[in-house]
């Protein structure tokens, strides 16, 4: 099992929060100091991402095993994106450590493979000594036209002295994309309250997905995140806080 490494703030009620696809525990910075004024808050780096273990094996049932094995007893999860898949599998196979959970922007269906662009296009910036982010950010420009995305994918990127190098695990990515852009077909529900949080732009929970999600969590409330498209937290912290912070506190 991989080990994870964890970003740790506060005193109170537990909550663990789990980033996204090519995301860090550094990712949820002013969210878990907001949280953290009345939580113990607990932000991981999930296998391949971070400053965590590079995990060969990407699949949610592991990735959520490793979340549990840095878990100190039953928590509140919070997951964004590929990270809210991982919270789903941990509460559908592990619920007696899930007090509650909220989902932010993802479903547990199956998505396009529109982010495997992203990977291609990180593994091709030329790794060579002396490499800029000015010229890493130009190698991405082609298929990342988005300025934003761009700086949070360079997040990713060390330079200094020597070869520069990518921090998280971009072959192991690569390889487990397809498991990643799925959710696996599980026999389970979890029967805890659950917050689905959708960005008011973003078209990742479509009503569609409602029935799949009522099916595995019977107990969810659904909520919009104003102004926002896939990232949330970052589009609208005070939005997305004021709907995380009541649902916690009712806990």
């Amino acid at each position: 099992m991989t080990m994870l490494h964890r970003v740790e703030l506060g005193e109170g009620p537990p909550v663990v929060l789990l980033h996204g696809l090519f995301g860090s525990a550094q990712n949820w910075g002013s969210i878990q100091k907001r949280l953290a004024a009345h939580h113990r808050v607990l932000a991981l780096d999930l296998p391949s991402h971070g400053a965590s273990a590079h995990d060969k094996a990407m699949d949610y049932p592991r990735m959520a095993a490793a979340v549990a094995g840095a878990m100190a007893g039953p928590m509140a999860v919070l997951g964004h994106s590929m990270g809210g898949k991982v919270a789903m599998m941990l509460a559908l196979g592990r619920p007696e450590l899930v007090t509650r959970l909220v989902v932010a922007d993802i479903a547990p269906v199956t998505y396009p493979p529109t982010l495997r662009g992203y990977v291609e296009a990180m593994r091709a910036v030329p790794m060579h000594p002396g490499l800029t982010r000015r010229e890493a950010d130009a190698a991405l420009a082609g298929a990342v036209p988005e300025a934003g995305v761009r700086a949070f994918l360079l997040h990713n990127l060390r330079l200094g002295e020597g070869a520069p190098s990518w921090r998280l695990g971009l072959e192991e990515i690569a390889a487990a994309m397809p498991l990643l852009e799925g959710f696996p077909e599980v026999a389970a529900r979890y029967d805890g309250p659950v917050l689905v949080l959708a960005g008011e732009r973003s078209n990742y929970i479509r009503p569609a997905y409602h029935a799949r999600i009522r099916a595995l969590f019977p107990r969810v409330e659904f909520a919009i995140v104003p102004g926002t498209g896939h990232w949330v937290h970052a589009e609208n912290p005070a939005g997305f806080l004021a709907l995380v912070e009541p649902f916690l506190a009712a806990g």
